[in-house]
């Protein structure tokens, strides 16, 4: 890999040589992910007729994702990152070429799970290349403006791409939306061409057995307060305070809005998300970001809670859409904190942890969601979901007082030749 060379600023991140393309290949390569999600589940229900087989579609891409993780982590730490982004996203193209061809020949529904195997595979990869990529692309003066950028493209994309899909699917079907998402992969690895790889340290790849540089990441994310504190937080404020999963229930029954209403309601965190998105990408801030965050967090459960208790269509949409500004306030922070406390040398395996703790608060929050409303009804579940958010914010203030106190983004960076010894550490315990 080349070595990073010293060069002024750009006035922008938009202006730097590569961002662009890079963010245009994963806007492609995002819009395919969320098209494809949206019509294999819809097809596959069409086919079955069972709620069921909607389950083994997640299943089917997850359990993959969760075996294959950390051993990503390990293979994006000793090889060229753009490369491994590449044979990703082409791997994922082949999927969709595969859907196209079941589609067309009317495949039988076990043919798209063994499909979606494969497609779980290649996204284990994805994520933790994508988060370790970035700060080879832009300088470390503009990664947090870079991130913030970032962030929004991918809410975008989880936008307009579940509409753009289910538009096409009720025009053409299954056969025009899975070639779109084949085009749009095959887009995404193309473009990768015109991102130079500037900014990556010359670093040596990681020794020791293989057991030991899959769990180093883990072992490096427990030494490091600020680490471990940042992801648990998203952890455990998604898992316990999340009321995605319950707004199909609150448009029938408390706000009694129908399924436009349903729609709208699953936009306005999405909206509040790009907006802070945007506007964080243009105006970056860098003081105080410790506090920031867990006030961010704390007005994101705050949010909730008002959702939970509120029985008015605008007053919900409105909650909605400060709990969807606060989580990109904290995303922002939480991913920028992550990638200038990390050494180059260890950020796949980091990021793969990372993206196992997204996941996990995702995917969990969801049946925590679910299983409280049956227990409990969907208010008193929201209610405790919200005030575990804010006890979360309250337990980790104190629990991680490094954290806390945080004040640039640069603070968080370990001391020169600091990181590469614990790094080497990990891997030798």
């Amino acid at each position: 890999m080349p070595t990073a060379t010293p060069s002024a600023p750009s006035a922008s991140v938009y202006r730097h040589p590569g961002f662009l393309p890079f963010l245009a290949s994963r806007l492609m390569a995002v819009f395919a992910m969320q098209i494809q999600a949206v019509v294999v589940a819809w097809q596959v229900y069409d086919m079955t007729r069972d709620p069921l087989s909607l389950a083994y579609v997640g299943l089917a891409q997850f359990i993959p994702m969760l075996l294959l993780l950390m051993p990503a982590g390990d293979l994006i730490d000793r090889y060229d990152r753009k490369r491994i982004l590449r044979a990703s996203w082409t791997l994922q193209a082949l999927c969709s070429a595969a859907l196209l061809w079941l589609s067309l020949s009317g495949g039988a529904v076990h043919g798209i799970y063994a499909v979606l195997v494969f497609y779980g595979c290649a996204r284990a990869f994805t994520g933790p290349t994508l988060q370790s990529l970035l700060p080879q692309i832009v300088p470390r003066e503009r990664l947090a403006q870079a991130i913030a950028a970032n962030s929004m493209i991918m809410r975008g994309a989880t936008i307009s791409g579940p509409l753009l899909g289910g538009g096409l699917y009720a025009l053409g079907g299954g056969s025009l939306t899975f070639a779109l998402c084949l085009v749009c992969f095959v887009g995404g690895v193309l473009l990768l061409t015109f991102v130079p790889v500037r900014y990556a340290e010359q670093m040596q790849k990681p020794e020791g057995s293989a057991w030991g540089r899959f769990t180093a990441g883990i072992r490096f994310v427990r030494s490091r307060p600020i680490i471990l504190g940042t992801i648990s937080l998203d952890l455990f404020a998604v898992l316990l305070g999340g009321v995605v999963a319950l707004l199909p229930i609150y448009a029938h029954e408390v706000l009694k809005v129908g399924p436009a209403g349903l729609g709208a309601l699953r936009s306005a965190m999405a909206i509040g998300e790009v907006s802070v998105g945007f506007y964080l990408s243009l105006r970056p801030f860098d003081r105080r970001v410790g506090l920031t965050m867990f006030a961010a967090v704390a007005v994101f459960g705050l949010a909730n809670l008002v959702f939970a208790l509120s029985d008015l269509f605008w007053l919900s949409f409105a909650a909605l859409l400060v709990a969807g500004g606060a989580d990109m306030v904290s995303m922002y922070i939480r991913s920028s904190l992550v990638q200038f406390s990390t050494p180059d040398a260890m950020r796949g395996r980091v990021n793969a942890v990372n993206m196992l703790f997204i996941g996990s608060s995702n995917e969990l929050g969801e049946f925590r969601a679910g299983s409280s409303a049956a227990w409990l009804g969907a208010v008193p579940a929201a209610v405790l979901g919200s005030l575990c958010t804010l006890g979360v914010v309250g337990g980790w203030m104190w629990g991680f007082k490094t954290l806390r106190r945080v004040d640039r983004f640069e603070d968080a960076s370990p001391a020169p030749g600091a990181a590469a010894a614990q790094a080497r550490e990990s891997v030798a315990a």
